[in-house]
């Protein structure tokens, strides 16, 4: 059964960062004693209001079983009152801010990883927050917003994104993790080199900025590298862990 399709886990515990309808964020606790540093998880769905954060609690649950507590944030999306550019990063910066503490950690002791637009919007975070996350995780993510845009991957949802019909110039730079400062922190970027929603060259653009980011390249499509029962998860969880497996 493909990880969308599977049930959806609840969370143990449920916080807010926000005031607004989408500031809310599942926990998942580990069932015995914590071994690994928590994670916070930035769900995807090319910054559409349609795509929530259920369909990363499966790997959720799946990361905090392996002794970690784990966070999955909602926040403002495209089709959502101050969703798009900028209200989607803003969120996710008040994530990074809020949640850690939620977590019993500070900001600096966290992961931070992302899946897809996700994984956007987490680099743009880390980049940019007075305290970086310990650890950012890219899966499968969209960091050469320029290449997505000429392809109009999903339908031209970067345009979406911004609001804009024909962005270019300035308006893709500002949003573009490639061309961005790095955020100051450990980075590993994980893609499958058989993703046709968000090519694995989007990976390997943004691996070839430093020597310090770890490319790991998968046999896997766009949804096993957050599928805990694909055979790459374990490579997946030692992303989280600072290595390879």
């Amino acid at each position: 059964m493909h990880v969308l399709e599977r049930p959806v886990p609840p969370p143990d515990a449920r916080a807010t960062y926000a005031a607004h309808e989408w500031g809310h964020v599942d926990l998942f606790l580990p069932p015995g004693e914590e071994t690994r540093p928590p994670a916070i998880l930035i769900h995807g769905g090319f910054w559409r209001a349609r795509y929530d954060r259920l369909h990363l609690r499966v790997l959720a649950a799946a990361l905090a079983r392996g002794g970690r507590r784990v966070a999955v944030p909602e926040y403002r999306r495209v089709g959502n009152p101050g969703g798009g550019w900028p209200g989607s990063l803003e969120d996710v910066m008040e994530v990074l801010a809020v949640v850690p503490h939620q977590l019993g950690v500070a900001p600096g002791e966290v992961t931070l990883a992302g899946h897809s637009a996700g994984a956007h919007l987490a680099v743009l975070a880390a980049a940019r927050a007075t305290q970086p996350p310990a650890r950012l995780v890219s899966l499968a993510g969209v960091l050469d917003v320029a290449a997505a845009h000429a392809a109009r991957l999903s339908d031209g949802a970067v345009a979406g994104f911004l609001g804009v019909p024909a962005p270019a110039g300035e308006a893709i730079e500002e949003i573009d993790p490639l061309v961005q400062p790095l955020p100051e922190c450990d980075i590993t970027l994980v893609h499958g080199t058989r993703d046709v929603d968000v090519p694995w060259q989007h990976s390997a653009a943004f691996a070839r900025r430093s020597e310090r980011i770890d490319l790991v390249l998968l046999e896997a499509d766009h949804y096993d590298v957050i599928d805990p029962l694909a055979p790459t998860f374990p490579a997946v969880q030692a992303a989280f862990d600072g290595g390879r497996r």
